[in-house]
């Protein structure tokens, strides 16, 4: 389509062979998520280039450290598959800077040593799982070098989009004495098809705790049903429901964007139809680099009063209930 077209110069396309066979339509849950649209050339107000201040917090290329006790650290700036709402896009997917170089990772790992503060490293980027396995092992060796390193985590949406990547030789370069988690990437239950699955299954298999994250998409998973169908088949797969992400500031995502009203309706929804243990924190990345925090309903209402507080709690299901704080003496 050659309307098409100067949104692919801008920003990069691909979309793997599993995703490919499961799309059945450019306007359909997975279609909006990686087929482009003419949309994403526009620019809505308050949009911007870096949306959660990578840059800023940045401290030698790769690196990004805004917490104390843990940094980001990003190997690669490829994926396997881009998505059409990335808040990376205007860096992922350039040949040119695709893969840290080797000095650069010596940097990045020098800088580690002499912050014995950090105990948790974030493999993310573009995916970490698209290096080869060799170069993969190389990096964890070197990571599990840094004494004062205690996890590792890797954020992917490889095991979704290309399973066929998940074999044993990605699992012996996995391992190391860092505890290792690993976090899915995964918006909507038709992108769980049954190599997605088996792909989740070797995984925590080879003893990997799996988290997920989602974004909240509009024409995506912004209906009560599709997140419960998701996080109910995550669940179900041994993949614990971690983060709901509100749609960060992106250029050209706005056809995406979800009132934050809807969003906290929608997790109120969630809490009174599933488990404890199927329950993501639905998150902002606040604008500029300050962190993530949550934006949930608030089930508590009042405060204090004379003598004990006083306050009213909504139910799952929208019922008000007096609660009296019963003070400590």
């Amino acid at each position: 389509m050659p309307e098409l077209s100067p949104v692919v110069a801008r920003f990069r396309l691909g979309i793997p062979p599993e995703i490919r066979r499961r799309i059945r339509r450019a306007d359909d849950a997975l279609g909006r998520q990686f087929v482009p649209d003419v949309r994403e050339l526009d620019r809505a107000p308050g949009e911007v280039p870096d949306p959660i201040g990578d840059q800023r917090f940045s401290p030698v290329e790769g690196l990004v450290h805004r917490y104390p006790d843990r940094v980001l650290l990003l190997p690669t700036l490829l994926c396997h598959v881009y998505c059409r709402f990335c808040f990376r896009r205007e860096t992922v997917g350039d040949p040119g800077r695709g893969v840290l170089t080797e000095a650069r990772t010596t940097a990045a790992l020098q800088w580690l040593h002499q912050h014995p503060a950090v105990r948790e490293v974030i493999l993310t980027g573009g995916d970490p799982l698209v290096l080869s396995v060799a170069r993969l092992a190389r990096l964890v060796s070197r990571l599990a070098e840094v004494p004062h390193l205690r996890i590792l985590r890797l954020h992917t949406r490889v095991p979704i989009v290309a399973p066929e990547r998940i074999t044993p030789e990605l699992g012996e370069a996995l391992r190391s004495r860092l505890a290792t988690w690993v976090v899915l990437h995964t918006n909507h239950p038709d992108e769980l098809g049954p190599a997605a699955l088996a792909a989740a299954a070797t995984l925590s298999g080879w003893g990997f705790p799996l988290l997920s994250q989602s974004v909240l998409l509009a024409g995506v998973n912004d209906q009560a049903e599709t997140l419960i169908a998701l996080f109910r088949t995550l669940v179900e797969n041994r993949v614990k429901p971690y983060y709901l992400h509100h749609l960060d500031r992106a250029e050209g995502t706005d056809h995406f964007r979800v009132p934050l009203s809807r969003g906290q309706e929608l997790v109120g929804v969630l809490r009174g139809r599933l488990s404890g243990i199927a329950q993501p924190t639905y998150v902002l990345d606040i604008p500029g680099g300050y962190g993530k925090v949550p934006i949930g309903p608030n089930y508590l209402h009042g405060g204090p009063t004379e003598g004990p507080g006083v306050y009213q709690v909504t139910d799952p299901w929208g019922g008000l209930h007096d609660y009296a704080d019963l003070e400590g003496r």
